[in-house]
């Protein structure tokens, strides 16, 4: 899956999860990162606000998706 930032040079990793439909809420999007469920680049992203850019690859419960341009 891809992810198209649309003119904006980031997403925050909260931001994304939430928008893709991962999970049902902004607060929900924190825990789990919290957590240590999400990958990003293929290791733990415990950072709620980390900018996520072009190239990025983000993981969750066998989901993945590729940020773009």
């Amino acid at each position: 899956m891809e992810f198209k930032l649309k003119g904006k040079d980031f997403i925050e990793l909260n931001k994304l999860i939430k928008f893709l439909g991962w999970c049902e809420s902004g607060g929900e999007a924190n825990q789990l990162i919290n957590e240590g469920l999400v990958l990003l680049n293929g290791e733990n992203e415990t950072r709620k606000r980390c900018k996520i850019r072009t190239s990025d690859k983000v993981s969750f419960n066998g989901n993945e998706v590729t940020v773009i341009l």
